[in-house]
């Protein structure tokens, strides 16, 4: 995504219309953003181990890792081994769960790819395993122009700031509220009630924008909730209705 500088906060009275909202929170998977394609993913975190995939044989091994939740947005496990059964239940409270859960049950695929497990993982932690929604950057600016703000709120267990520094829209944020580091996830009202509190906002008058129930728990922190639909690589899905819930004309 081409970066484009971030625009300054205008006074509501400039805006044509009323602000019907004071802030809104973004989800980040499947809201902002989705993983790359499971085929792509697994070839190229093949060659990153030095291996050359074909498609068929990265097909089904794509295929097996995603049916063992080994790839992360793709698809939960189908069974979670008792080994790793208290590092699921954790990973987005911790950096070193979220790591152990994802590679260990990569780890439960057979293959010949010598490291693979490492390497799957470590593309999650870079731009390169994620695609944002096209209509994310326009969405982030006309809020900020209008002087609404803004803020990320994810179960997450790795730090997603490289991967908004690397689209540029760091700076249309103004503020991350991410699950291992405040140490409770969403449903529960209590993130939902720390980003409201470091922005200073009234509960009543925040959207939540997601793409699950546990970003319409929201509603329990007494916010309003947008679920909207998780789209595919490169198509729009929904995120610009936040301008006209925002704002809608007068």
């Amino acid at each position: 995504m081409p970066e484009s500088p971030p625009q300054p906060y205008a006074h509501p009275a400039r805006i044509d219309g009323h602000r019907a909202l004071d802030a809104v929170f973004f989800d980040f998977h499947g809201t902002l953003a989705t993983t790359v394609d499971p085929v792509a993913w697994v070839s190229a975190a093949a060659a990153d181990c030095g291996v050359t995939l074909d498609r068929g044989k990265a097909t089904v091994l794509a295929d097996r890792l995603a049916t063992a939740g080994a790839l992360p947005g793709v698809a939960p496990p189908v069974r979670v081994p008792p080994q790793l059964a208290e590092a699921w239940a954790d990973r987005d409270l911790y950096e070193h769960a979220h790591r152990q859960v994802y590679t260990g049950l990569a780890a439960t695929v057979p293959n010949d790819v010598p490291g693979l497990a490492d390497a799957l993982y470590a593309r999650v932690l870079t731009p390169a395993g994620w695609t944002p929604y096209p209509d994310v950057m326009n969405t982030l600016t006309t809020l900020r122009t209008a002087g609404v703000r803004t803020a990320l709120v994810s179960n997450i267990g790795f730090d997603l700031r490289p991967l908004l520094d690397a689209w540029g829209l760091t700076a249309l944020f103004d503020t991350l509220v991410l699950s291992y580091e405040v140490g409770c996830t969403k449903p529960d009202p209590k993130i939902f009630l720390r980003a409201c509190g470091l922005l200073s906002v009234d509960p009543e008058r925040v959207l939540m924008i997601g793409d699950t129930p546990a970003d319409a728990g929201a509603v329990n922190a007494g916010c309003a909730a947008l679920v909207v639909p998780a789209a595919s690589p490169g198509r729009p899905n929904g995120l610009h209705r936040a301008v006209s819930l925002a704002l809608p004309r007068s």
